[in-house]
């Protein structure tokens, strides 16, 4: 038996890509000086399709029921080739990444207020509505 919803299961994926993406962006933002450095991102649908692609476990009531075979999921941060902003061979745009960590930004406080909003419910019901 589920106690919770899935809800607290799925906001808790969004915030580790949340994370993860914050510290692509960081890794990125601290390289901009450095020479043949080329930019790294997270892609939400590497990871959406990480999170499908969990293995799951199967009971076997049968021996000639199908067996369910882990899939290995490949590397959700790719290294974007062929970009080069700098003389150096430097590949990141300092405007693209702050724009983007304003936006990772937004998006993880909007997350945390929710999950806080679900604790909040929860704490409600525990004391009773009080």
């Amino acid at each position: 038996m589920n106690l919770f919803s899935t809800t607290f299961n799925t906001l808790e994926r969004a915030l580790d890509y949340s994370s993860l993406k914050q510290k692509v962006i960081a890794d990125n933002i601290a390289n901009v000086d450095t020479p043949n450095y080329k930019p790294k991102e997270v892609s939400f649908k590497q990871v959406f399709d990480q999170q499908l692609n969990q293995p799951f476990e199967a009971i076997r009531t049968d021996s000639r029921h199908f067996e369910f075979q882990n899939m290995a999921s490949d590397s959700l941060i790719s290294t974007q080739q062929n970009i080069e902003y700098n003389e150096n061979g430097n590949g990141v745009d300092v405007d693209k990444e702050m724009s983007d960590l304003a936006t990772n930004q937004i998006y993880y406080d909007a997350l945390s207020d929710r999950i806080s909003g679900k604790f909040s419910t929860l704490q409600t019901v525990i004391r009773g509505g009080k």
